[in-house]
């Protein structure tokens, strides 16, 4: 095949996934906050939760707009599922299959419902992990070549058949794409998120500096050095504030074992989810103490 016959093919896929596909993707929100979303069944739009609020405007592919509400999200997969009146849209089918590394992908984008945006792309790496809006790590995702504009997070990775591969969430550096794909399993979360259900995980609601700005820190104040997490924020009301965690307290150890990241804490808190508390150690300026920081398994 020339050069020339190969364009006109990637042309004629692109020309007919928009067409086809191009009506179940929709703009979410208005302003500067914009995203994508994918209608995935009637009267139910998938989109990322970082773009979705408990009431936020729809726009169709055709122009219309239609108010939509939140019916349950996991801020940790950064996915949100909207109700919201999808009229004759037809959904996207989901694709069965996790592609390999050089499977050909389209992404698709309506940033605000402003228009479509389709890019043909492959796939650069499959089975990635990332880290997600709030801080966790995320597994079995697909990194990609197909560029999208801002406000195309929330849109679909099709593959060459125009199913659904995964959910479009963040721009890297150099220009990749990463999407939640179906075998970090996108379609089972999806599915109990259409259902209402949002994932029960324990938060300490607090937010934390790597162990490298903690020693930075520590150093600049005449510290002693040592691993662990710093503590930025403490978020009032939280189980980190009722055990009297504060801003600047370096968390080293959660039940008895170090902490040297923000991954080891997310572990142990996982760990205890079924024990009501965790016992963590912190220092404070020189002195080390000990609390036990009491949760109930809360939305994410």
């Amino acid at each position: 095949m020339n050069a020339a016959a190969a364009l006109t093919e990637i042309q004629s896929t692109l020309d007919r996934i928009v067409n086809q596909q191009g009506p179940a993707v929709v703009g979410v929100g208005r302003g500067w906050r914009v995203g994508t979303g994918v209608v995935i069944a009637a009267g139910r739009v998938l989109t990322a939760a970082h773009r979705a609020a408990d009431e936020v405007t729809v726009t169709f592919a055709d122009g219309r707009e239609a108010a939509a509400e939140s019916v349950a999200s996991d801020r940790d997969l950064d996915l949100a599922v909207l109700s919201v009146d999808t009229g004759e849209v037809n959904p996207l089918e989901w694709s069965d299959a996790a592609p390999g590394v050089g499977a050909p992908v389209v992404a698709i984008g309506n940033p605000g419902g402003r228009g479509l945006r389709a890019t043909l792309g492959f796939v650069a790496a499959a089975d990635r992990t990332f880290r997600g809006h709030r801080g966790r790590r995320v597994s079995g995702a697909l990194e990609h070549t197909a560029p999208l504009p801002r406000g195309s997070a929330g849109g679909p990775l099709l593959d060459a058949d125009g199913r659904l591969l995964g959910v479009n969430l963040l721009r890297l550096d150099g220009g990749l794409i990463i999407a939640v794909g179906v075998a970090g399993g996108l379609r089972e979360a999806v599915e109990r998120l259409q259902r209402g259900e949002e994932p029960a995980r324990p938060r300490l609601g607090l937010a934390v500096a790597p162990p490298r700005i903690a020693r930075r820190m520590r150093r600049a104040v005449g510290l002693p050095e040592r691993d662990g997490v710093l503590v930025r924020a403490v978020e009032d009301g939280s189980p980190a504030a009722e055990s009297g965690i504060e801003r600047g307290d370096l968390i080293v150890a959660a039940s008895g074992r170090e902490v040297d990241g923000v991954d080891a804490l997310h572990r142990a808190v996982d760990e205890a989810a079924g024990n009501g508390g965790l016992e963590l150690t912190l220092v404070r300026g020189t002195d080390e103490r000990e609390v036990k920081v009491e949760f109930e398994r809360s939305a994410a």
